[in-house]
């Protein structure tokens, strides 16, 4: 596993020199809200994508009945 800083000087090379602060700031927000999502479904626990088609499928199956 890189550390934080090997992950940011990896990613500032992989850029194009013409980036701006609010493209770098962009994509390390995405790094971090991505860690985050695997950190919390690694603890908490994930669906599958054919349990949350299910349950997408009775939401939407629900509402469509509630609204006249």
């Amino acid at each position: 596993m890189s550390t934080p800083k090997t992950e940011v000087a990896d990613l500032l090379r992989s850029l194009p020199d013409t980036t701006s602060y609010e493209d770098i700031q962009y994509h390390l927000y995405v790094i971090q809200k991505t860690r985050r999502g695997l950190e919390r479904a690694e603890s908490e626990g994930a669906l599958s994508h054919e349990e949350a088609q299910k349950r997408l499928g009775r939401w939407l199956a629900n509402r469509a009945i509630a609204e006249p």
